[in-house]
């Protein structure tokens, strides 16, 4: 007996264009010294430093009932291929593939390779200060009033792996067995945005699981529940998120915590946002098989806890967790800005040395500047230095000496959008800043 089932979400037929096509571009390449950064340096390392260059090509076709989006993108370092050559390694690729159907005013269906971005992007970002971004192959349901004051969405995601190719992936043993590191086999999700009145601000409620491939073919469920809230009380703007995460991983209970506050106050010279952040760790004094460290797999952390990363970018900090106090601000220079930020990091856990004694909780101290400029239409410059002070907590400590610069220029051949007006003037009146290509051409709302 023979079983197939198929399902047609979305499809665009080759017909007679009848709706609005725009074809936009971006070049961003961005030039990086690093000596510390991530990881402190160790001795006998040289400091690296490189071009990497991201190249997008966007094709947008909309009508009444449906639009579409194709992205293709190529991501490289200056010089890692010869002037002549005829093979590539890889590195152009398709960066969104996505159509989206409006069954009415109030519900449409989205289905595709799709950046998933919410709120600060603390759980869920499309991860834009990375070249490559971060992508999703999921169905997201959406549904919005009018005026879009209460927005539920919904999405849905089940991967699968290429070991077995089509058409050849049929019924069998383990057939389903998901070997793709670092990513979910299966994700479910739930937000849902209320925005208060005189646009003061709004809450949102977030529910996710995430369903992980365990070696032994078995699979584990981790949750994410939180909640997200901006708020705007006279020249004070309050923004605070908490997050719980529980279930099972790899037989083991998980039981861990995020909590953030922050308040801006615009000055009449500079905003000033003061902010604390906590993400739990696991505690090496503990005896409890429970897995206490949160981890946000799926946000764009390059926005949190520093511009060093860290902290929950690439090696990240294991499970020590982190407590971070910062200070922000933003000046404006004539026709360009000047971005500060300072950050204290404490661990998140208890830690001990190799005698079994516990480590003081300081881990160091950060500086971070931006300085911002657009130079035409479309094209901005940035210049980044940063600055960590490490305590003798680090292994090895890491030197008190510059640990990253960088400079980015973007050419965006995109029109004027509101969205993206809204997005700089966030970074004015919040002083926080945030993945200068975050750009809503690829942002959910």
């Amino acid at each position: 007996m023979r079983l197939i089932a198929s399902a047609l979400l979305l499809s665009l037929l080759s017909s007679p264009l009848s709706g609005q096509f725009k074809l936009s571009a971006e070049v961003r390449p961005r030039t990086e010294f690093r000596n510390g950064f991530k990881t402190p340096r160790s001795a006998g390392s040289d400091p690296a430093f490189f071009t990497e260059q991201r190249s997008r090509v966007y094709v947008d076709y909309a009508e009444e009932k449906y639009t579409f989006r194709l992205a293709l993108q190529d991501v490289r370092l200056w010089g890692e291929v010869p002037q002549i050559f005829k093979n590539e390694n890889g590195n152009t690729f398709l960066s969104e593939a996505w159509g989206q159907y409006a069954v009415n005013p109030r519900f449409s269906v989205r289905a595709g390779r799709q950046i998933i971005s919410y709120d600060n992007e603390r759980i869920l970002g499309g991860l834009e200060w990375a070249q490559q971004g971060r992508r999703h192959d999921a169905l997201l349901l959406q549904f919005e009033n009018k005026k879009k004051i209460d927005r539920l969405h919904v999405g849905l995601a089940y991967n699968s792996d290429d070991d077995v190719p089509e058409p050849a992936y049929l019924q069998a043993p383990a057939a389903n067995y998901y070997s793709v590191s670092g990513n979910y086999k299966s994700l479910q999700y739930a937000w849902y945005n209320h925005a208060f009145t005189e646009d003061k601000g709004s809450v949102s409620l977030l529910a996710l699981n995430a369903t992980l491939q365990n070696a032994d073919s078995t699979v584990s469920h981790k949750q994410t529940l939180g909640t997200y809230v901006s708020y705007r009380a006279g020249k004070l703007t309050f923004i605070g998120d908490l997050y719980a995460q529980t279930g099972r991983q790899n037989g083991r209970p998980v039981g861990a915590l995020l909590a953030g506050l922050s308040a801006t106050y615009p000055t009449k010279v500079t905003p000033i946002t003061l902010g604390a952040e906590f993400i739990s760790g696991q505690d090496a004094t503990t005896e409890s098989n429970r897995i206490t460290a949160f981890q946000p797999d799926y946000g764009t952390n390059h926005a949190f806890n520093g511009l060093m990363d860290y902290f929950y970018v690439g090696p990240a900090n294991g499970t020590v967790g982190v407590t971070d106090l910062y200070l922000k601000t933003k000046w404006k220079l004539g026709g360009a800005a000047l971005l500060a930020h300072g950050h204290q990091f404490f661990t998140g856990s208890a830690q001990v040395d190799a005698d079994g004694e516990r480590l003081p909780s300081a881990m160091g101290t950060e500086v971070d500047l931006v300085y911002v400029r657009p130079l035409a239409a479309g094209v901005t410059l940035h210049v980044g230095y940063s600055h960590l002070l490490g305590t003798e907590n680090a292994d090895p400590p890491p030197p008190r000496q510059p640990a990253v610069q960088q400079l980015g220029l973007d050419h965006d051949h995109l029109p004027p959008h509101p969205l993206r007006e809204r997005r700089q003037a966030e970074e004015i009146t919040t002083g926080h800043h945030l993945p200068h290509t975050d750009l809503p051409k690829t942002r959910q709302p």
